[in-house]
């Protein structure tokens, strides 16, 4: 098994934690179901007295109006996805997409597609809380390739799948100005409401948020990559723990870089 071919009695695995409430229940219960409350006590009150007074010059408005009541029924609808009961282990998933280190040994210099396989071969042991991460391989040299992976992440986000990840194929790969960021995530058009609020597609929003600058958060990304490289290094190694501490204290110094993390 894994164990065994990676010679160890240990794992360290990079992995998402569902359901999104069981983390992030207080998120959801002190600020997105208020808001989305607020929001449709305060339009329906406001149709109701346009409706009630039934002039033609207020079409327009009214006609904004139910546009706002429906991105609020869309922001609601997107939390509501990712939550669920949770009464035992049994109702909890994870899902693994790198095997971070093993015993003596960081895995950073496998390709993507080592850690995958192993970890759907992990999945498909266990049955029920460890559930495989879906991927696919994109030659960006070929213009059906890059079609169809838009089409599978059109496909996934209009399921209510949060998007997808992009990657190069190697875990890290080194260009001409030194490391390349390492990964990209790319949401879809109805999770972004939780992130930039339920009315950021009005096209006002859309080109505010177009003309943010990224490099600040690009480099910030690529340099606690780096920091969290060099920790699992010296744990594996068994330095001292102060030694790992320095690596992790320095990426929460980065986290504290005043750059909107939202981006």
């Amino acid at each position: 098994g894994l164990w065994d071919e990676l010679q160890t009695d240990w794992v360290l695995l990079d992995c998402e934690l569902m359901p999104w409430s069981l983390k992030a229940r207080e998120l959801i219960q002190q600020q997105y179901a208020p808001v989305g409350a607020a929001a449709r006590a305060a339009l329906s009150e406001e149709l109701a007295a346009l409706d009630a007074r039934s002039q033609p010059e207020l079409s327009e408005l009214v006609a904004k109006r139910r546009a706002q009541v429906a991105d609020i029924e869309a922001f609601s609808e997107v939390y509501r996805r990712y939550t669920w009961d949770v009464n035992g282990i049994g109702d909890v998933r994870l899902a693994p997409f790198h095997i971070l280190a093993s015993q003596n040994r960081v895995h950073s210099d496998q390709p993507h597609a080592w850690h995958l396989e192993r970890l759907g071969r992990l999945a498909s042991m266990d049955g029920s809380v460890i559930i495989a991460t879906p991927s696919m391989d994109v030659d960006l040299a070929d213009p059906a390739s890059e079609q169809r992976a838009v089409e599978w992440w059109e496909s996934l986000t209009a399921r209510g799948g949060e998007g997808m990840v992009v990657k190069p194929s190697d875990f890290t790969v080194r260009w001409k100005s030194g490391v390349v960021q390492p990964a990209l995530k790319v949401r879809g058009r109805e999770y972004l409401r939780l992130i930039y609020g339920p009315d950021y597609t009005q096209p006002a929003h859309l080109e505010r948020l177009r003309e943010r600058g990224l490099g600040a958060k690009r480099s910030l990304a690529t340099r606690e990559f780096a920091l969290g490289l060099e920790g699992l290094e010296r744990f594996v190694h068994e330095e001292p723990l102060r030694r790992v501490h320095e690596c992790v204290f320095a990426v929460l110094a980065l986290e504290s870089e005043p750059v909107d993390p939202r981006l």
